[in-house]
């Protein structure tokens, strides 16, 4: 009797051993993230760590995202993603149409508009405001731990964003109290939300706004830009580095003419770079041209 024991607790200690193998796996599978721009795959790679595998579908400086379109491989992406995060305000319409066929499992969607304080007055650009980007990685977080329990310390990598992010909000508080008023002008809007929280006096809007559109400024904008920088009524053009437009160029040479300082703005996170070093490099140079 007793050699015929022994056979069958190796065969149940191997039954044992296979499915503590298969649950292990399938418990350390990470969640798989699908973020329409770079700034977004960023946060959610700060706030998941090595618990999830993060795609970023606009990722390229040197694209205008305003010309993309999503194509077979974004669509793969999306329909395999256990969570979309994209920008909405109409930056990024092709997300919502690739979310709006069914994917492979279950999918939740992050869409940074919902973090909106007030409407974005058309301005799709919203990952230049600090605080919003902050709400939206405690969603991620809520989201990630909810999805994946016991699979990270999320809020622990949270807080520690929270930290990093304490840095760029205290910058921007410097250069407000150096710099609220100070009239500059830009090719579009993309630092806007940025601006405001500095407390510059953005100048020539509606050309910034037809710009951003594909549109053509009107004659009367298209002077009073030049006017501005012709007779140095403001101190910086903000210039988009990613646009593709003969205006916005020709007000960069006329400003590089003039004497007035250019600040390069880009509107797609720079590769290997996180949110927040790129945000602080930019208002680095943003300080160093108003302190001319």
């Amino acid at each position: 009797m007793a050699a015929s024991i022994a056979p069958i607790r190796t065969f149940g200690l191997g039954i044992a051993l296979l499915l503590f193998s298969v649950f292990s796996v399938a418990r350390a599978a990470p969640l798989s993230v699908v973020a329409a721009e770079s700034v977004y795959g960023d946060i959610a790679q700060q706030m998941g760590g090595d618990r999830v595998t993060v795609v970023s579908i606009l990722s390229n400086p040197a694209q205008d995202p305003h010309l993309f379109e999503a194509g077979a491989s974004a669509a793969r992406a999306v329909a395999g993603a256990r969570f979309a995060i994209y920008n909405g305000a109409g930056y990024d319409p092709w997300m919502a149409k690739l979310l709006s066929v069914p994917g492979k499992g279950p999918r939740d969607a992050i869409v940074a508009e919902k973090f909106l304080k007030q409407p974005s007055d058309g301005n799709p650009h919203l990952w230049y405001d600090p605080y919003l980007i902050m709400a939206v990685a405690d969603a991620m977080t809520a989201a990630f731990a909810a999805a994946d329990p016991g699979g990270a310390d999320y809020e622990g990598r949270n807080s520690a964003f929270d930290k990093s992010m304490k840095v760029l909000i205290d910058r921007v508080a410097a250069l407000h109290a150096k710099y609220a008023g100070v009239p500059v002008t830009a090719t579009e809007p993309v630092f806007d939300y940025m601006a405001r929280q500095i407390g510059l006096d953005v100048r020539n809007s509606a050309f910034q706004r037809a710009v951003m559109n594909d549109t053509e400024p009107s004659a009367s904008d298209v002077a009073a830009f030049e006017d501005d920088l012709k007779a140095r009524k403001v101190k910086v053009l903000l210039y988009n580095t990613q646009t593709i437009g003969t205006m916005p160029q020709r007000m960069r040479r006329i400003a590089e003419e003039a004497g007035v300082p250019v600040v390069g703005i880009s509107e797609t996170e720079p590769a290997g770079m996180h949110y927040q070093d790129w945000m602080l490099a930019q208002l680095d140079a943003l300080d160093k041209a108003l302190s001319k």
